[in-house]
């Protein structure tokens, strides 16, 4: 299947080549063929299938540093000596670390093309796994994390990017490929790291350091795509909208090959777009609700009577919702000329989740673990609505930067909230309450973001 896609995105992107050079006198041979040759990586069927294994795998490590953390919380709260509020605090460290370095990634694509950038950002995701759970002290296992953070940061911001410029006629697709594998990883870590830890001896600090493993292995279909030079510049151009073509003339001594320089159009006012901030705040909430559950539905359940592996397993199934789900989504929103229905179905499932945590937790627990995971599901819509609501690569990578940033600024007070309100109200029915007020205007703003326009019109009036 992966072979048929390859080919068939190679048919697509070499019609959507622009067409070689104009030469006036001379051989075509002897002047284009270098430039020809150079355009020639981006085209090639092994490159389209390692960008396809390289989303898949880098998708797959989004989320397990955050979501094995959250299943051996009270474990890592123990070892460390973590008051409530101070477990809360870490809870909202994701949210920052992704607004403080996503904002960097397309300057860092410019820079160094986009598969770079992804590539370092998994080394530096290896590299903090193996580190925090051994540095002996809050501040240290902060620090690591902040490391791995920052990875995932800047590939959580370049990944529609990369899906825009490879598969310009299968983003809900190829968005949806991607949100599955994140999915996969996300609910993996959540079902397997409690059992893991066990296996390993009883040691926490070996459940969380396993994971390093799978982001190691992201590594390697991205370095020959950083090595290919002749992919930088195709990369470079979905991440600047550049544009540029070749003169060639003869002058009496043979042909002289002569480069137009690229001229980068000036950067979108995205600040103007009423879509652009709908969507950067409707990406905030939905972040604020997936890390709230990521960081302490398993200890709302463990508090409630559930066994630890219990609760580490319907955490995974909350997280493993996003599998099917996050592949029909995109699909769907991308047939619809408005993305507001799915918006409120989304809501709908976690409103109803919440009334159940609070009513019956332990008694309903597997019920609620399915609604929650489906109302999730708002983090690959929001991601296709981000490659729905600009026309160019250019406009896909301010929008998705600023949405994310934004929306990860505006995420950062709600898992310490709850950490707060849990400490201090000894139970959870005020956490519960505040996930409860902050869903009705993200389904408000989810509608508005959904709305059929372009952050490019709207900018420019």
């Amino acid at each position: 299947m992966m072979g048929g896609m390859a080919s068939e995105e190679t048919r697509t992107l070499k019609s959507t080549t622009p067409p070689g050079p104009a030469i006036t006198g001379g051989s075509r041979d002897s002047v284009a063929a270098p430039e020809e040759g150079a355009a020639v990586p981006a085209t090639r069927a092994w490159a389209v299938r390692l960008v396809v294994v390289g989303i898949v795998l880098s998708a797959l490590n989004l989320r397990p540093a955050i979501t094995s953390f959250g299943a051996l919380l009270e474990e890592v709260r123990d070892g460390l000596g973590m008051s409530g509020s101070m477990a809360g605090l870490l809870t909202s460290v994701p949210p920052l670390c992704f607004a403080v370095f996503g904002v960097m990634a397309p300057r860092l694509a410019r820079r160094f093309g986009a598969g770079a950038v992804v590539c370092a950002g998994m080394v530096a995701i290896t590299a903090g796994l193996l580190m925090r759970p051994y540095t002996g002290s809050t501040a240290g296992f902060l620090a690591a994390s902040a490391l791995t953070l920052m990875g995932i940061a800047v590939s959580n911001v370049l990944m529609p990017v990369i899906v825009k410029r490879w598969f310009p006629d299968r983003v809900g697709s190829m968005t949806g490929l991607y949100s599955m594998a994140l999915a996969l990883g996300t609910a993996a870590a959540a079902a397997v790291t409690v059992p893991v830890t066990e296996a390993l001896g009883g040691s926490w600090q070996s459940g969380l350091a396993v994971w390093a493993g799978l982001a190691a292995a992201a590594v390697l279909p991205w370095i020959p795509l950083v090595r290919d030079r002749g992919a930088a510049p195709a990369e470079r151009e979905a991440v600047q909208g550049v544009s540029g073509h070749v003169h060639a003339r003869v002058d009496g001594a043979g042909p002289v090959r002569q480069v137009q320089p690229r001229v980068e159009p000036p950067s979108l006012r995205i600040t103007r777009s009423r879509t652009a901030w709908a969507l950067a705040v409707f990406f905030g909430l939905q972040a604020t609700a997936a890390y709230i559950t990521m960081g302490w539905m398993a200890q709302i359940f463990r508090d409630a009577g559930v066994s630890a592996g219990t609760a580490g397993l319907l955490l995974a199934v909350t997280m493993v919702m996003g599998v099917p789900l996050a592949f029909v989504i995109p699909r769907m929103a991308t047939r619809l000329p408005h993305q507001g229905p799915i918006v409120i179905a989304l809501g709908a499932c976690g409103l109803a989740g919440y009334a159940g945590l609070y009513l019956a937790p332990a008694a309903g627990a597997w019920a609620w673990a399915i609604l929650l995971g489906v109302s999730n599901c708002a983090f690959p819509l929001a991601l296709t609505m981000v490659g729905m609501r600009a026309r160019t690569g250019a406009g896909v990578a301010q929008l998705s930067a600023f949405a994310q940033s934004t929306g990860y600024l505006i995420s950062i007070p709600g898992p310490l909230l709850v950490g707060v309100l849990y400490q201090h109200s000894g139970g959870w029915g005020l956490p519960i309450a505040l996930m409860v007020g902050l869903m009705v205007p993200q389904m408000a703003v989810g509608v508005l973001a959904g709305r059929d326009r372009t952050v490019e019109d709207e900018a420019a009036r």
